[in-house]
């Protein structure tokens, strides 16, 4: 047994001192004060925040088949090195997709000996793949993506309200979520300006398109009673919407990134692709908007959406916004971006937990293991000096690409150690053990 000591820990019922004992990668007890008659090894955190380990449901490691974009060596290596102890991994940009149980053993099989965190995987809905649903169900898989444009990638379509009407209920029936990529696009021309101008990329993704797709999911939603989660919400025109589905008791959820609360549109430099993304970042006043509804719960969670690619995918010698890859890279730095912005606001740490942590554990089907730290919870943990700063550097980021927007940024929240399974995996910036990740499947 080891019991970890902290004057700043993030409990259900708020922040204060804790021993919290690990037992076998479980917690075994959590204690105000030290029991009499404990002769077990204290590892003392000082004033640094003990807190859950971070969850994030939302990212594209892409392996197998595109590991010249990312792989599940480096993913994981990052996201450790950020205090994420469990990451879901998306269907796509990986080849094969992950829309059957065949190509589900791939990915299995990919990630063999190259978690460095704990992995749980989406299955991928796509026309024409509704019968592979319960398969990929029994495999183990999470819930399922949905696209309701291009994916960026012809080899994961996306679904019509048909297929949508095929699916729901078959995913409806064993209570798992279906994340869907809300924008419905049309033909019309609206970049009509410079390639390299955002404000000319911006334009070409309207809110309406999200509002629209919205819409039609909680339509759905209703019809099916299916759970659904909006993935990377950028327009706040749909959180009236969104705020009045959930007041009529719908089964729907809601996630940003941290993009669209950290960035605005108006101080995206032109030329910069590393800022492209679907929905794209918006303006200051619509990204305000974002805060609120997260802070009153209408959005549930913040999760990265990293979908990284190569520098020349993200087109970054020629700056061409309309022809770049659109993803983000920023599993690593999740938790001090958030909290960087957080912090300005206002917010406190017990909401941050609950937005990276909790909700994320929700969404996943987690919550009897991960998210809080209680007894008999799973023993992983993220050590946070909160109130350290440092610059973003890309040599330190350990991704496969050094390519994000945040270089350059001064950031709060220095993750001082991660805790996984109860083990001790990084400290002082420095990985001490790897491969102890777990493939986390659902139980049915």
């Amino acid at each position: 047994m080891k019991i970890l000591h902290s004057y700043q820990t993030v409990l259900p019922e708020g922040i204060s001192e804790a021993y919290v004992a690990i037992e076998n990668g479980r917690i075994s007890w959590v204690a105000k004060q030290l029991p009499a008659n404990t002769h077990h090894p204290i590892v003392a955190l000082g004033d640094s925040v003990l807190m859950p380990g971070v969850i994030d449901p939302h990212v594209h490691i892409n392996e197998p088949g595109r590991t010249s974009w990312e792989g599940f060596d480096t993913a994981t290596k990052a996201a450790i090195a950020g205090g994420i102890t469990t990451l879901v991994d998306m269907p796509l940009n990986s080849a094969p997709v992950t829309t059957t149980p065949d190509a589900f053993e791939q990915k299995l099989a990919a990630a063999n000996y190259k978690l460095h965190t704990n992995v749980g995987f989406w299955g991928g809905l796509v026309p024409g793949n509704h019968q592979q649903i319960e398969p990929l169900i029994k495999k183990g898989v999470l819930g399922f993506k949905a696209f309701l444009t291009h994916s960026g990638i012809d080899d994961f379509p996306n679904v019509t309200e048909s297929d949508l009407h095929l699916a729901m209920p078959i995913i409806a029936k064993y209570g798992l979520p279906l994340l869907v990529h809300c924008e419905l696009t049309d033909n019309l021309v609206r970049a009509t300006g410079h390639p390299a101008s955002y404000q000319n990329y911006l334009a070409s993704r309207p809110k309406e398109w999200e509002d629209n797709a919205i819409a039609m999911m909680i339509r759905l939603c209703e019809q099916y009673q299916c759970r659904v989660h909006v993935v990377h919400l950028s327009s706040a025109n749909s959180i009236a919407p969104l705020q009045q589905a959930k007041a009529k008791g719908l089964p729907i959820s809601v996630e940003t990134a941290q993009h669209y609360l950290y960035f605005n549109a108006e101080s995206i430099p032109d030329g910069q692709t590393p800022f492209k993304c679907a929905p794209p970042i918006r303006e200051k006043s619509n990204n305000d908007q974002l805060w609120t509804a997260l802070q009153q719960g209408i959005i549930d969670l913040v999760a990265t959406d990293h979908s990284p690619a190569t520098p020349d995918l993200k087109e970054i010698a020629s700056g061409n916004l309309l022809k770049a890859w659109g993803g983000i890279a920023s599993i690593q730095l999740a938790l001090p971006i958030l909290w960087t912005a957080a912090r300005q606001r206002g917010y406190t740490l017990s909401q941050l937990v609950n937005w990276l942590c909790v909700q994320p554990a929700q969404l996943a089907g987690l919550t009897h293991r991960k998210g809080r730290i209680v007894e008999g919870m799973d023993a992983d943990f993220t050590v946070l000096a909160a109130n350290e700063a440092f610059t973003v550097q890309g040599q330190h980021l350990y991704h496969k690409h050094k390519v994000s927007p945040y270089i350059g940024e001064r950031l709060y929240g220095v993750v001082k150690q991660t805790w996984l399974n109860g083990q001790l995996v990084f400290d002082n910036q420095q990985h001490q053990l790897l491969n102890q990740g777990t493939i986390i499947t659902h139980a049915l």
